[in-house]
């Protein structure tokens, strides 16, 4: 954390929207198609950005048994990223951060292997936030987030707050 400079926490804010697929899917994973649709709508995602998946899935907190989503044989079931997505924002197209609504960066049925999406993200020097909420109030271009974070020493992680301005 003390090695992100502050032109790394204030970034444009791209909102990918993935919350219709997930009422259907709670399983669902943002994939390079769905980013490859929403560029076809919105534009190339800009480098040195942040992108957001939106799931509104933070509208379930906080109830923690909501937020897990357990089966009858205790799987959590919460959307995430596809490894592929994440490697396609941050190798072709440059992005400086990602963040999502869920606890983790994978999905909760992908984690056989372990969280391979969060482990890519951060073995490659880059960084996310993760519980982030109303996404639905932002649009999907336009913004910018702010992430306030202090410079603690050697942490591998630390407690955020994030918000976004939208200029008029």
């Amino acid at each position: 954390i003390e090695d992100l400079s502050l032109k790394d926490l204030v970034l444009p804010l791209v909102v990918i929207d993935k919350s219709q697929d997930v009422k259907n899917n709670p399983d669902s994973s943002l994939t390079v198609a769905d980013i490859q649709k929403w560029e076809r709508k919105y534009g190339k995602i800009p480098e040195n950005s942040f992108v957001a998946l939106r799931t509104d899935w933070g509208k379930r907190w906080p109830s923690q048994e909501k937020f897990e989503n357990k089966d009858n044989a205790g799987q959590d079931h919460y959307p995430a990223w596809d490894l592929d997505a994440l490697k396609y924002v941050y190798e072709q197209r440059g992005i400086t951060a990602n963040g999502h609504e869920t606890f983790d960066t994978d999905t909760a049925v992908k984690q056989e292997n372990g969280l391979v999406g969060e482990f890519y993200v951060l073995s490659h020097g880059h960084y996310q936030v993760e519980l982030l909420n109303n996404l639905d109030l932002v649009p999907a271009t336009g913004a910018y987030i702010f992430i306030s974070v202090p410079k603690a020493e050697k942490a591998p992680g630390f407690p955020v707050r994030a918000f976004a301005v939208v200029p008029d």
